[in-house]
């Protein structure tokens, strides 16, 4: 049994416990942690079913930008027991980590750049 003090992660393989802000928020610290670049969270909500939240940031190199969704598909697979699904690792360029209620694009920013989903996603005036 956990006590006051205890700082371990709480592991539930129940995913549905798992509110999409508190994920949110911990997909965040994770790419501070990384040093993510440039974050940009977007409300999903009301506007599409694709999810609730999406998360836009960029790392430096393909290297960082690799490392930046190998972790973070790790501690949401331990701390929550989410399994995400992951797309574009080979190249590098742009990776897309999908938890089911948050979407997470992580850019190299030539790639990011040229593909302004933040324009396509953000209202009018904001991006």
């Amino acid at each position: 049994m956990a006590n006051a003090t205890d700082t371990r992660p709480i592991v539930s393989s129940d995913t549905s416990d798992t509110t999409s802000e508190a994920l949110l928020a911990r997909i965040l610290t994770s790419l501070d942690e990384d040093k993510a670049e440039d974050v940009v969270q977007i409300d999903l909500r009301g506007k599409t079913a694709i999810g609730d939240y999406m998360v836009i940031c960029s790392g430096r190199s393909s290297r960082q930008v690799n490392a930046i969704s190998e972790k973070l598909a790790d501690r949401l697979k331990s701390e929550f027991g989410r399994l995400s699904k992951v797309e574009g690792k080979e190249s590098g360029d742009w990776v897309l980590i999908d938890t089911g209620d948050v979407i997470v694009h992580v850019f190299r920013p030539e790639v990011r750049e040229f593909y302004q989903l933040e324009k396509m996603w953000m209202p009018a005036g904001t991006a």
